[in-house]
């Protein structure tokens, strides 16, 4: 990069970009204080970091406007090895996170139907119908995705994203890393950690390649380290949630989450964590919960509706019902304490392989029984995911395991996590209704 341009790209994020984002951090601090003092009958008490995360956030894509200008970027899959390309210097794009911002801000609709349009299935994943119709359009409400360089896939969350992202190296016309992970039915084999192991060393070479760089082993532990402790701080801060009123609920863990995802491997991740799990410890001492009157706690399964989750919330913590716990987010916890700096390599490899989405129906019903016993749990909210047939499968059987197995009832939510299309307010709030009256008994 040239020395204009690198000062251009300092001017417009580090000083311009910084001094913007704080001031709308400021304003929203003051605009959240304001309503949680003026509101007649408030059900939610929002956490202080939530200005925080949108201004982190808000960060990360301000570089990644610019990033294509001065460094190599990569596009990745969510359960990616990415502590690779971070060490190698790359800035990271998540799709699926950007499909989820699109989702927030309801503009998968309008993205769908353009790649719809240009033949791609309805039934097709939202995640990756929203990113190529963006890909397609060019719109994003996070301003411009930089121009990947390399991209990378692995095949532990689903199927779906192999087809996914060989669509973007046609598109982009650059390398596609595949880091394919055999299913867990019941334990990891050697030779299976042997396996992804050698798609790992192969990822190094090409990521170096691409990068024009060596890896510097130095740098790859420190990155390691950093993704291992962002990890550990969200499993202590999800731990703080079995305390009674819950500190934070699970509908404020989808947005928090969001650090240990984009920004995994990264000290700015370590350091909110560390800032948000202060917060919530005080909550604890003074038995501050995120629903105001706590009565009924309940557990999540599967990812959050997006363009929802207010309005989800607001219902269920009227009637004084805490989602404290899921497992969508406990699965971005509970693999910290495998992560080993002294063999990165095996490690990474046994690390990936043990995702929840890699494993059993009944690994997964097992977690959440186990969930239901440590976060003292009255009832079950399953999202049946039109758009994520991995998460789905078995749940109307975990449902019937739930009620006999843990005596607690289970709903199943039909809708779509990223594509309001799918999805009926109406219909929802009356199972919802009829979900309250079981779990009241």
């Amino acid at each position: 990069m040239s020395l204009k341009s690198a000062a251009s790209f300092h001017f417009k994020t580090d000083v311009l970009g910084k001094a913007v984002l704080r001031f709308e951090r400021l304003r929203s601090e003051r605009k959240m204080r304001r309503r949680q003092v003026t509101s007649p009958h408030p059900t939610l008490s929002l956490l202080e970091s939530v200005p925080h995360l949108k201004e982190l956030i808000s960060t990360h894509y301000l570089h990644g406007r610019y990033a294509d200008t001065h460094k190599k970027v990569a596009w990745v899959t969510s359960g990616a090895p990415v502590e690779v390309l971070k060490a190698l210097g790359y800035f990271t794009l998540y799709p699926e996170n950007h499909a989820a911002v699109c989702g927030v801000r309801r503009m998968v609709t309008e993205l769908s139907e353009a790649a719809e349009q240009q033949g791609y299935s309805r039934d097709l994943c939202s995640y990756a119908r929203g990113d190529i119709g963006s890909v397609i359009t060019g719109k994003t409400p996070v301003g411009n995705l930089p121009r990947p360089d390399l991209l990378l896939c692995c095949t532990n969350i689903c199927q779906t994203v192999l087809y996914w992202y060989q669509v973007l190296a046609h598109h982009f016309k650059v390398p596609l890393v595949i880091i394919d992970t055999p299913f867990i039915y019941d334990q990891v084999t050697d030779h299976a950690v042997a396996y992804v192991a050698r798609q790992l060393e192969y990822l190094v070479e090409t990521a170096e390649r691409v990068a024009g760089r060596t890896l510097s082993e130095r740098t790859m532990r420190k990155t390691v380290m950093a993704s291992r402790d962002a990890a550990t701080l969200w499993a202590e801060i999800l731990e703080c949630a079995k305390h009674r009123p819950a500190p934070i609920s699970a509908f404020d863990q989808f947005f928090f989450m969001a650090p240990v995802v984009d920004m995994r491997g990264e000290q700015v991740a370590v350091d909110f964590y560390q800032r948000l799990l202060n917060e919530v410890k005080q909550r604890v001492k003074g038995d501050v919960g995120s629903v105001i009157d706590e009565r009924k706690r309940l557990l999540w399964d599967n990812l959050p509706i997006w363009y929802h989750v207010r309005p989800l919330a607001e219902m269920l913590a009227a009637r004084g019902y805490a989602v404290v716990a899921s497992t969508y987010t406990n699965a971005w916890a509970e693999l910290a304490p495998m992560v080993n700096a002294d063999d990165i390599i095996n490690s990474a490899a046994k690390l990936y392989l043990h995702v929840i989405l890699n494993r059993s129906a009944r690994h997964k019903l097992n977690t959440m029984i186990q969930m239901i016993d440590d976060y003292h749990l009255d009832g079950v909210i399953l999202h049946n995911n039109r758009s994520c047939k991995p998460y789905s499968i078995g749940q109307i059987d975990q449902r019937r395991h739930l009620a006999s197995e843990c005596g607690v009832p289970a709903l199943l939510l039909e809708a779509d996590h990223n594509d309001v299309r799918a999805f009926s307010e109406q219909q929802t709030t009356a199972q919802i209704e009829t979900f309250m009256e079981m779990v009241e008994g």
